[in-house]
């Protein structure tokens, strides 16, 4: 199993900067235009990889609604108290002053093809030669009866990092001994695949650490089994006895409806009332990406596996949470494993510089209880059809207290190096 730290993580990200450094020409007129839609883990990758190698013979934009991100990745650390959420938060302002990439701070509402144009709700366009879509993920509210926009203001889904991180937080804060939380989880495929149970541990931490030992946390999944579901269960025996219950939808029957006025969850076994009730629906591309007519029917978009370029349109490259990525999970690691295959392949139909066999990688960390990490990862490489993996590596049950703090450690520097590598130092 491979250890990670921040200098490690700085290596493998510099290997696809290796082949960006590459020489290139200039194109004889004017500067070629490479835009980007969405400012995470792969949008703000992308663009910072496309200005710092390209230099000044590539014009880059990053188009991102909102002034700063914050990741969704440790959101789940700031619920358990292991962090601020000030540290989970980056701005933009150095991938615009160190960089030269132009921050375009507005929604982009739609894509016009044929001219070449992304179409900003205020009505302003913005024109290209390579586009990059990044938008993350949308969520499916009425994919659990009884959800909504509205009521997810009572039943956070705290699956898009920002306002709803911090009201589940205040929530959670609020809980008193003997209340109760459920959470509804996703169906597949979703982002962050061990997300809903790294959150249920750092929410058990609280409760744990507020010496609240009357409160559970009951899990209604629609999934048969989980990411890391040994190793989870083990860490919830071992650290939390008795405090948590996980449903598959062999015991609770099926999800007939959420009731946001009562924190009611009802099943085909049971209504389950919750003090705290966290949603989190089924998930599709961001919208901009059904818009622009790059998804199919499964709500995901389908793109080529050596390049990450869209297969609806040769000029765009869709990256991260939105695309159809084969054995790739949906992280923020492999988002900004993704964008770098399609920074490069940018360049090379932009600048003419060289283009390298695409790799990619991602590693998924989760904290259980205090020091106590696990991790699952792969390498993977275009395959026909797909990004398939090529090796892989998980946790293992019974670990000793040092390598599971180590594994704690090490995401700790991978946070550190993957945020640099995204917004720069």
């Amino acid at each position: 199993m491979p250890n990670l730290t921040r200098r490690s993580f700085g290596l493998l990200v510099g290997a696809g900067a290796t082949s960006l450094a590459l020489p290139y020409y200039a194109r004889a007129q004017g500067k070629p235009k490479a835009v980007v839609i969405g400012g995470g883990a792969g949008g703000a990758t992308a663009a910072r990889y496309m200005a710092k190698d390209a230099g000044e013979d590539l014009d880059v934009t990053l188009i991102e609604a909102n002034p700063a991100y914050t990741t969704c990745f440790f959101s789940n650390l700031y619920l358990g108290g292991f962090r601020d959420f000030d540290s989970i938060t980056h701005g933009y302002d150095t991938l615009a002053s160190n960089y030269g990439i132009t921050v375009v701070n507005g929604m982009a509402d739609a894509v016009d093809r044929d001219a070449k144009m992304v179409v900003m709700a205020d009505g302003s366009k913005v024109p290209y030669d390579r586009l990059v879509v990044s938008p993350g993920i949308d969520l499916i509210y009425d994919s659990v009866p009884g959800y909504s926009e509205e009521a997810a203001e009572i039943m956070p889904h705290s699956w898009k990092a920002g306002p709803q991180t911090q009201l589940l937080k205040a929530k959670l804060d609020a809980i008193e001994n003997g209340q109760q939380i459920v959470m509804v989880a996703p169906p597949n495929p979703y982002r962050c695949p061990p997300g809903p149970y790294e959150r249920v541990s750092m929410m058990a931490h609280i409760l744990k650490s507020k010496g609240l030992n009357d409160s559970k946390i009951v899990i209604i999944d629609p999934k048969p089994k989980f990411s890391k579901q040994a190793l989870f269960q083990e860490g919830w025996d071992k650290h939390y006895p008795g405090m948590i219950e996980w449903y598959g939808p062999d015991v609770h029957g099926g999800i007939v409806k959420v009731d946001a006025s009562t924190g009611e969850v009802e099943t085909d076994l049971d209504t389950f009332q919750g003090d705290l009730v966290n949603v989190i629906p089924a998930q599709k591309a961001g919208m901009i990406a059904s818009k622009a007519a790059l998804a199919n029917d499964s709500g995901f978009c389908a793109i080529d596996p050596a390049s990450m370029r869209s297969k609806e349109d040769d000029s765009i490259f869709v990256i991260g949470d939105a695309c159809i990525a084969g054995d790739m999970p949906k992280s923020g690691f492999s988002a900004n494993s993704q964008a770098k295959v399609a920074a490069m392949t940018i360049r090379g139909d932009l600048t003419g510089s060289r283009v390298f066999p695409a790799k990619y990688s991602n590693t998924c960390w989760s904290l259980i209880e205090t020091n106590d990490g696990v991790k699952v990862g792969a390498q993977y490489a275009p395959a026909e059809e797909k990004i398939a993996s090529t090796s892989k590596f998980i946790s293992q049950t019974g670990e000793d207290a040092g390598l599971r703090q180590a594994t704690y450690e090490e995401s700790i520097g991978w946070y550190k190096g993957i945020t640099t590598d995204m917004f720069g130092a």
